[in-house]
């Protein structure tokens, strides 16, 4: 475990946990389908999910990309994934993405999330810059970024693909290890 709060835990992907993240794909499809379509289409069925924690058991071992699930401790239900991916590790940068099922809305679980994950990814990971790229409609991301010391720092034009493979203009948000 990475890290426990209030009722929930923080652990790194495991093999274990492919039936409870198609699960919880399946019941977020319409929260999550526009910001992580890939994610989506990879775990439409159980076998996908298989595959897809391989694959993200592989990579966080690999130090390519990390994937955490947040759990609710006495139920073990899931809650929510985040991400550190777009690793660049000559400037010590990684960027976040997170999602939380519609069952859990309201808790700022997120941000709670973010808040112990980032000393976790200085700590152990070496990181020291932090991306969130967020659509400018998303204001739930947006009030994530910010509770968690994120500022904006500017426009990127095309800088996501969305589902339809529609590039759209995202906000850049950073934090710098102080």
């Amino acid at each position: 475990m990475i890290t426990p709060f209030d009722g929930f835990e923080i652990n790194p992907i495991h093999e274990g946990d492919s039936w409870k993240l198609c699960d919880f794909i399946v019941s977020n499809t319409d929260r999550i389908k526009l910001y992580f379509p890939k994610t989506l289409e990879q775990n439409s069925n159980p076998s996908l999910s298989q595959l897809y924690v391989q694959q993200k058991v592989k990579e966080f071992n690999q130090k390519a990309l990390f994937l955490f699930t947040l759990k609710h401790s006495e139920t073990r239900q899931l809650a929510g994934l985040i991400f550190i991916k777009k690793l660049d590790w000559q400037k010590k940068q990684g960027e976040f993405a997170y999602c939380i099922d519609y069952n859990f809305t309201g808790r700022k679980l997120a941000s709670k999330a973010l808040k112990n994950l980032i000393p976790y990814a200085i700590d152990h990971l070496g990181l020291e810059r932090f991306q969130i790229i967020v659509h400018k409609s998303n204001l739930f991301s947006i009030n994530v970024a910010k509770r968690c010391g994120f500022k904006w720092q500017k426009t990127v034009e095309n800088g996501f693909i969305s589902l339809g493979n529609q590039p759209i203009d995202v906000e850049l948000y950073e934090l710098h290890k102080n």
